[in-house]
């Protein structure tokens, strides 16, 4: 069997999803490609996925901005992402299309392979900044994994109550400036959103003052590598967890649901690393 695999979404000529999946291909000695579909906004999206449909491609990840118009277009959407409320990943099964999102559990995959003794004590207390999709997702991934205190900061708390609402955890919504004042009581801090990224480098959304040296500070921007955030942990002597990682992370779990294998990542994460600092 080749495997027939690609990536929807506009603009996306430089994502680096084909290196990623074509290195799984090889490994699992699985015959398939990756093929980059630019879908233009202005096209009839109906018609781009009736094509689809006929060409009998056997799985495909969605990027923006089509991880929620895709939704009605499916067959069937697992639980995890009917929650988050977004699909970014597609699997053809007899004809019939199932969609996951694959981000939140490949960011917790990438935390886990980073710092597992985080996972073995579920009094650990996470702080998430922001309440946007993917902090809505890492949030349900986190309480899944078993962890039972997740609190949530963002400029405006009624998103973050959204989120908190629907959990059985304990968690608290705060504002930015309470979690400054609270930060020491947090073992684990996953900053989600686009504050920090290129070309806004020098931004931080808080204040890593009271941050406690035993901390490990998670920031899923990856442009650039090391945020500002994580530059100021890492000078306060906490552990830092790099975004790029969930990348790879996000992509294994695809590959495994098209395939049924699941492929170690070993020294991707380096590889990856170097391409995107040399972008």
């Amino acid at each position: 069997m080749s495997f027939q695999l690609g990536l929807i979404g506009y603009p996306i000529k430089h994502s680096l999803s084909p290196w990623i999946h074509k290195k799984f291909l090889r490994a699992s000695n699985l015959e398939g490609e990756y093929s980059i579909i630019e879908i233009d906004p202005g096209l009839n999206f109906a018609d781009q996925m009736e094509k689809f449909k006929q060409n009998r491609i056997d799985g495909f990840n969605v990027t923006v901005p089509y991880k929620q118009k895709i939704i009605s277009y499916l067959d069937h959407v697992d639980e995890e992402a009917q929650n988050i409320g977004a699909v970014n990943t597609v699997v053809n099964r007899n004809g019939k299309w199932t969609g996951y999102n694959t981000d939140s559990i490949g960011y917790v995959r990438s935390l886990e392979a980073k710092y597992p003794e985080a996972f073995t004590q579920k009094s650990t207390r996470i702080l998430l900044i922001g309440a946007g999709g993917a902090a809505r997702g890492i949030y349900y991934s986190l309480v899944s994994s078993g962890f039972k205190q997740i609190d949530i900061a963002n400029r405006t708390t009624e998103s973050a109550e959204k989120i908190a609402k629907h959990s059985y955890v304990n968690t608290n919504v705060l504002t930015l400036t309470s979690a400054e004042r609270r930060l020491g009581r947090y073992d684990i801090i996953i900053q989600t959103t686009s504050v920090g990224m290129k070309p806004n480098e020098d931004r931080s959304i808080i204040s890593l003052e009271n941050l406690k040296e035993s901390s490990i500070v998670s920031d899923i921007i990856y442009q650039p590598i090391k945020t500002k955030i994580l530059s100021a942990a890492e000078s306060k002597g906490a552990s830092i967890h790099f975004g790029h990682t969930m990348l790879l992370y996000q992509a294994q779990y695809a590959f495994e649901i098209w395939t049924n294998q699941k492929m170690p990542v070993n020294d991707m994460d380096d590889q990856l690393k170097n391409i995107l600092e040399g972008r």
